[in-house]
């Protein structure tokens, strides 16, 4: 036992050395996402996890390992404002999908952190591209409620989630309605239905009749976004049920709304910026793929931007984006390509994410004293040939290794291989 404890007492000095190790990056452009703008030439010192000293004149500690960025581009790390990443392996196997859950009881009560493997072959795949955290939603399944998500950061460990209880996950529109009964009267009656709910449940309550749409379990986490201690996310695209969202927001005073998809939202941005709604915006969805979306346009970034709305830009919404996290820097290098400015589009997928899930001052932005959460870049981070060169998350640098990268060195150069052919 002795020996056992002072293996254990050994491996807590060990982590702590490595934790107090100092980091200092130096020659870099630091995009910092705060008043201090872009620093062209400067030094970000990485000590116990935070950001010590950063700026044209830090000084490199003694003995502090040095990274010469050699000019490139340093960055708060992207975060990714909704998806699935760690929730699925392969989304047509049943056992290794576990985003939403047809035949549950429960829906409202569902936790994404319960689904959430941070060993998933997805995490470092999407971390090599530059993506140290992502929101992460269930979702929905027998309803139009999917369930309460979380933020969680991309290291791989364990001890992973940054928020949980971040935010509840709801599908309106053309979804919703066909999850309520076929129409979107049926989806709005049931929502206002289960709000109702939800503001009398209490810990004795089960049903308050025999009709009642929800059990203790989901009434009791409905209630907390009823209270407007976690925001709604609500994906909706048609302008006209947008404006249904900005007027249940008006009905229920304490209610955080933010809009998901919003293929329209560029049509009624004045009201949104009015009713302080902030939207997370596919800036790709451009094509019809329903009726609710035939206003979808390619500047619909730029027009939410010029009316002062606050937004973020995703990869996707709902069920459908699983694997395709780590695409979020062509999408906001799209909205660029089509009028949005390059400091709006990257605030979008990394202070505004953050701002809107009550991580701003965490997340999203580099200055002395906050964790360090970075990136360092051969180039511009919003083109398509620019790659991470080192990832940070919590002031440790990860590997810049996935299963893909490893299948690619492994078969790159068989021929050459000492190994028999059948173990190559």
């Amino acid at each position: 036992m002795k020996q056992v404890l002072l293996g254990a007492a050994a491996a807590l000095i060990s982590a702590g050395v490595a934790m107090a190790q100092t980091v200092a990056v130096t020659n870099a452009r630091i995009v910092t996402n705060e008043d201090a703008g872009v620093i062209e030439s400067g030094v970000i010192v990485i000590e116990d996890g935070a950001i010590s000293a950063m700026g044209a004149d830090a000084a490199v500690p003694e003995g502090a390992e040095v990274l010469d960025a050699e000019g490139q581009w340093v960055t708060p790390g992207v975060f990714a404002p909704f998806g699935h990443v760690g929730m699925v392996e392969i989304g047509a196997t049943e056992g290794s999908n576990d985003i939403s859950a047809d035949e549950s009881e429960l829906n409202i009560s569902l936790n994404a952190l319960d689904s959430y493997n941070p060993k998933a072959t997805s995490i470092p795949i999407t971390r090599i591209e530059g993506v140290t955290h992502a929101a992460i939603s269930p979702g929905t399944g027998r309803t139009l409620f999917g369930g309460v998500g979380a933020i969680v950061d991309l290291s791989g460990d364990f001890d992973s989630t940054v928020k949980e209880n971040a935010f509840l996950y709801l599908q309106m529109g053309e979804r919703g309605a066909g999850l309520a009964g076929g129409s979107r009267s049926a989806s709005w009656a049931y929502l206002r239905a289960a709000l109702k709910e939800a503001q009398r449940a209490n810990r004795f309550f089960s049903k308050p009749t025999d009709e009642g749409l929800l059990n203790i379990h989901d009434a009791q986490a409905l209630k907390t976004a009823v209270n407007g201690d976690m925001p709604f996310v609500i994906e909706v695209d048609r302008a006209s049920d947008i404006m249904r969202v900005i007027a249940l927001k008006e009905d229920h005073k304490k209610l955080d709304v933010i809009i998901l998809s919003g293929a329209e939202s560029w049509m009624v941005a004045e009201e949104l910026a009015e009713a302080e709604i902030p939207v997370i915006l596919d800036p790709m969805e451009n094509l019809p793929f329903a009726l609710e979306s035939v206003g979808a346009r390619l500047d619909a970034a730029k027009l939410l931007a010029d009316a002062g709305v606050q937004f973020a830009l995703t990869t996707g919404a709902g069920n459908d984006d699983t694997h395709q996290v780590r695409l979020l820097l062509q999408q906001a290098g799209n909205a660029v390509a089509n009028g949005l400015s390059w400091d709006a589009a990257f605030a979008a997928i990394t202070r505004e994410p953050a701002d809107i899930y009550g991580l701003g001052g965490r997340l999203g932005a580099l200055a002395t004293g906050q964790t360090a959460n970075l990136v360092v870049w051969d180039g511009d981070p919003l083109e398509v040939t620019t790659s991470p060169t080192a990832v940070f998350i919590d002031g440790e640098r990860l590997p810049l290794t996935s299963r893909q990268t490893v299948l690619r060195d492994r078969y790159m150069d068989i021929e050459n291989r000492d190994e028999p052919f059948a173990y190559r």
